[in-house]
């Protein structure tokens, strides 16, 4: 399948190139449009083709910054990074749409070829996110057997399967979904959102510290209530460092890369002043105080500076735990449960989250804002000793805690 993923990608790259030359580079950006087969994807949901807005609305992390869906269009677009062992990473924007049953289109923009590198790395990180690789086309045919023989009935099995397939949306790197998972935890989801588009506009701005750019106070004021919060909020002194000091190393100057970061394209799904998520390396040198100030991560900033410094100094293997979760088992979880847990603030509702993002479904995760949505929408009184029971009950997310139990 990647040797074919290659072909396509060569294909598609030289079709790209040789028209925008034709039309005298008319259009306003250079892209390169890449198209990855779903052939696998579609076999293994069984009941029909793969569907990337059924793959990409199955969790609210598609709602985080910066991903970006468009339900007009069905399409997602976002920044990634591509990653090349001879140069440092380049960030684009990448926009993902289904123009058939078996094909998937990815337009780069601001490119007008990729290396095989960048392309190797593209194809890796969103088969990640819509989980295409063969281990996931296993587990997809796995859930749909487990749920098919605990409804018995076609009908009953077909209704659980139109609300989740298999596949839970998650980012493009396992760092990513550990930080947002912690941004879920004890808040309201506006207030989730918040912080992740905060996190990603300093990135922006870490990586253009004279432009000047900078987000309305507005969007990062709390809409969560005091509760628990204010228990925890960190005091934070105003801060008059300039942003650029806040890193140990300069910023590499990639000005005459034919790739060109993300923010500077023309390219209209593209938000503008925010960048991609922060990377480890570009979280790890910042102040904690400052973050939690620029961010309004309160306590959270201690968290994500803590994980992101024990990722840059090889104390968190993030690859090594990516290994953990080839084998959906019991004993597998429990294992890389017990990893999470040594991590400072990585409690149950945080390691369910990241655990759920590495497929493992049969624990649903709850909280305190979980016990209150049962209550205000499903009008159902829950505590932390039952929200798990009474969470089973509202979803088929019970299928896969009874699969893995048998």
């Amino acid at each position: 399948m990647e040797k074919e993923q290659e072909e396509n990608g060569n294909r598609c790259q030289k079709t790209m190139v040789k028209e925008q030359e034709e039309n005298g580079n008319s259009s306003s950006c250079c892209s390169v449009l890449i198209e990855l087969p779903v052939g696998e994807a579609a076999a293994a949901e069984g009941a029909g083709p793969f569907n990337l807005e059924k793959a990409v609305c199955s969790h609210g992390l598609f709602m985080m910054a910066p991903n970006q869906w468009d339900p007009i269009s069905r399409s997602l677009s976002r920044p990634l990074r591509l990653l090349d062992h001879h140069s440092p990473p380049l960030t684009v924007q990448v926009r993902i749409s289904q123009p058939t049953a078996s094909t998937l289109h990815l337009r780069v923009y601001g490119t007008r070829c990729l290396s095989p590198q960048h392309r190797h790395s593209l194809l890796n990180q969103v088969s990640r996110m819509l989980r295409l690789s063969e281990e996931e086309e296993s587990k997809v045919r796995e859930f749909r057997k487990i749920v098919e023989a605990l409804h018995g009935e076609e009908e009953a099995a077909a209704e659980c399967l139109r609300s989740f397939s298999g596949r839970v949306f998650r980012s493009p790197t396992l760092f990513e979904d550990m930080v947002k998972c912690i941004l879920l935890c004890n808040c309201q989801f506006s207030r989730t959102l918040s912080m992740a588009k905060a996190l990603c506009e300093l990135q922006f701005e870490t990586q253009r510290p004279f432009s000047g750019v900078r987000a309305a106070e507005d969007d990062f004021i709390p809409k969560t209530p005091a509760g628990n919060e204010l228990k925890r909020k960190l005091r934070v002194s105003k801060v008059s460092m300039r942003l650029e000091g806040k890193f140990a190393e300069p910023r590499a100057d990639h000005s005459k890369s034919d790739l060109q970061p993300s923010q500077e394209l023309d390219e209209p799904h593209a938000y503008k002043g925010m960048g991609s998520f922060p990377s480890p390396e570009e979280l790890a040198n910042l102040d904690e105080s400052f973050l939690a100030k620029r961010c309004n991560l309160g306590y959270r900033a201690s968290r994500i500076l803590k994980l992101a410094k024990g990722i840059v100094q090889g104390i968190i293997q993030l690859m090594q735990l990516e290994e953990g979760c080839k084998e959906i088992s019991l004993s597998s979880y429990n294992k890389l449960a017990e990893q999470l847990r040594q991590i400072d603030g990585f409690g149950p509702f945080t390691c369910a989250n990241v655990l759920m993002c590495m497929g493992f479904y049969h624990v649903i995760p709850a909280d305190s804002e979980t016990i209150r949505h049962l209550k205000q929408v499903h009008s159902k009184s829950s505590t932390m000793q039952t929200v798990g029971r009474d969470v089973e009950g509202q979803s088929c997310g019970t299928t896969m805690s009874k699969g893995l139990g048998n």
